[in-house]
């Protein structure tokens, strides 16, 4: 006899508000978005952003609380299931699904990053992290994850990430086994808070360092917080010329950004003693000119927020049809937004640029950032053992509930689909990510297996489903009958003008978004009219194919297709819904 999945639900608003914040603080906060506002340009980058919060951040999360507690009224976790019951069509099933490839295949390589940030935690604490230089942090990195070879990574000790691999493995799947409430809800309730109080003291420990470089003073916080905030860049430019054409350009110097008085009259002093170099003033207006920057933006929104997920459409399906949506989503937004501006933004980048300067930090991209140019920051800075702990273990307490969130959706299928209890979805699902984790830890030599997933996952899988998803809000459902919908039981309303947002402008941005990403991304094409130049994803798969990466896209298609064939064969009967429950 067949076991039969039983109805879940959240015990209380706060906990589905930090459920879902959770799910959408990560890594990311702490690392990828400082990278990516001070490689844009900082406060044009943070104008771009926030237009991308209001046209597709704020709306899809809203479509996706909506749409999610409508399905949960029938009984419907899924994201196949969900779409299928809130169009009436079947086919949706199958566009549905992709909101449970997404968060099932981030998983099998998110889990690795999370046991990285695990294991620097516990190795500052054992005051085994005395770097001096980031080469040094760097060789420690590689030689932590396996950077250097495939099966490299397949190792257990203190400074070897297998042994706490495992445990965070075990860790999510031993919460994800306790359900909603016992185990997703109890480790958000407990996690967020603490993770938030680590930050807000590690930011202090920041904002005070001052210049702590004797010989470097203006390598200081406030010019760190200069070079990641200014809407207006100091740029130092070298003169290239093309010996065959004898055409000179002025090219930007990638680290040759200038902040401060001192920094700025040395820059001007080199400048009129070399004449193929000029200072030039990048104007915030010149920056937002840049397509690129534009999809820089929209893409941390979608890392940020975990809209066009699969997760947000599932939490909000344990709801109860009363259930506050357009608050709560406004309230796990801001906490998002808390901790990724306010605590992320002024804590990396600034700690590192006070250390080391413009060089140091320029291009060193997320996990440079995170793994080599931090460890060398914190060994160096006083208390920097402490320091160094409490800024990983946050990271790590971040991850679990971002990767608790991941499971979650692949669990609520799985017992729609093949009408089976958590303990067999559990374990079906440990099954399929733990044969996908071990792919990702095995070919590890240059990262190439998680960077080839996470490529073409969330560049491409995550616009498409927010696209979906905001059509069958808008359109299928009808704005109108989405506003109706989302303001059930609502303690404040969703303003009147989102509407055309909602119906209009989100999926036009979503569709200019996802074709500029093809022509520039995939296809190398530059917006700046410079030389074509294919992706090395492209390279990788079709010009100089590479095993991993072929390997690598298998992962992926064999993960959709196993989807694809439950969805096609699924049952998805409805949970037990209570009585008198109507949408």
């Amino acid at each position: 006899m067949t076991a039969k999945p039983s109805r879940e639900s959240w015990n209380s608003r706060i906990g589905v508000i930090l459920a879902v914040a959770g799910s959408a603080v990560g890594i990311g906060n702490f690392l990828r978005f400082p990278g990516q506002a001070a490689q844009y340009g900082g406060g044009a980058f943070m104008i771009a952003y926030f237009i991308a919060l209001i046209i597709i951040g704020l709306p899809i999360c809203w479509a996706e609380w909506a749409l999610g507690r409508a399905g949960g009224q029938r009984g419907m976790n899924s994201s196949p299931g969900i779409l299928g019951f809130i169009t009436g069509q079947r086919r949706f099933r199958y566009l549905g699904v992709i909101g449970v490839i997404i968060p099932v295949v981030i998983y099998m390589y998110y889990v690795y990053i999370e046991a990285w940030c695990l294991g620097y935690a516990v190795n500052f604490a054992r005051g085994a992290m005395n770097f001096e230089t980031v080469a040094e942090a760097g060789d420690f990195w590689g030689a932590f994850i396996g950077i250097g070879g495939d099966g490299d990574a397949v190792g257990f000790g203190w400074q070897q990430v297998g042994g706490f691999l495992l445990f965070v493995f075990a860790l999510n799947f031993f919460l994800i086994y306790r359900g909603i409430s016992k185990g997703i809800e109890f480790f958000c309730k407990y996690a967020m808070p603490t993770l938030v109080v680590l930050a807000l003291i590690i930011l202090v420990r920041v904002l005070t360092l001052g210049a702590p470089v004797a010989d470097h003073p203006e390598n200081s916080v406030a010019n760190g917080l200069g070079f990641m905030w200014n809407p207006n860049k100091m740029v130092m430019h070298e003169r290239v010329v093309n010996e065959s054409t004898g055409v000179e350009k002025w090219i930007p110097l990638a680290d040759g950004e200038v902040v401060g008085d001192l920094m700025i009259e040395e820059a001007k002093a080199r400048a009129a003693t070399n004449p193929d170099l000029d200072l030039r003033t990048v104007s915030m207006l010149s920056q937002l000119a840049n397509p690129q920057l534009w999809l820089a933006a929209a893409g941390q929104i979608f890392f940020s927020l975990s809209v066009g997920f699969g997760v947000i459409i599932t939490y909000s399906s344990y709801l109860k049809k009363k259930d506050d949506v357009v608050l709560s989503g406004l309230a796990a937004t801001s906490t998002n937004e808390f901790c990724e501006v306010t605590l992320g933004g002024l804590t990396t980048l600034p700690a590192g640029y006070a250390f080391l300067g413009v060089a140091g930090v320029a291009g060193a991209g997320t996990f440079g950032l995170g793994f080599n140019v931090l460890p060398m920051v914190f060994a160096t800075m006083p208390g920097g053992q402490f320091f160094g702990f409490a800024f990983f273990f946050l990271l790590f307490l971040a991850a679990v509930t971002s990767s608790l969130s991941m499971l979650q959706p692949g669990i609520a299928f799985l017992e729609e689909a093949m009408n089976i209890n958590r303990k067999q979805s559990v374990a079906i699902l440990g099954f399929v990510t733990a044969a996908g984790c071990a792919f990702v830890v095995y070919f590890s030599a240059g990262v190439k297996a998680l960077d080839t997933i996470d490529f073409w996952v969330t560049n491409l899988l995550m616009v498409v489903l927010a696209t979906i998803q905001i059509i069958i809000f808008g359109w299928i459902v009808g704005v109108d009958k989405g506003f109706e919908i989302a303001h059930q039981g609502a303690a404040i309303r969703i303003p009147s003008f989102f509407k055309v947002i909602m119906k209009y402008l989100s999926p036009a941005f979503l569709i200019v978004i996802f074709l500029a990403w093809i022509y520039n991304g995939v296809l190398g094409f530059s917006f700046t009219g410079g030389e074509r130049a294919y992706s090395s994803y492209i390279v990788d798969l079709f010009i100089e194919p590479n095993q991993t990466a072929w390997y690598s896209i298998g992962v992926i298609a064999f993960t959709s297709a196993f989807l694809v064939l439950l969805t096609a064969g699924g049952s998805f009967k409805p949970k037990t819904v209570e009585k008198g429950e109507d949408i």
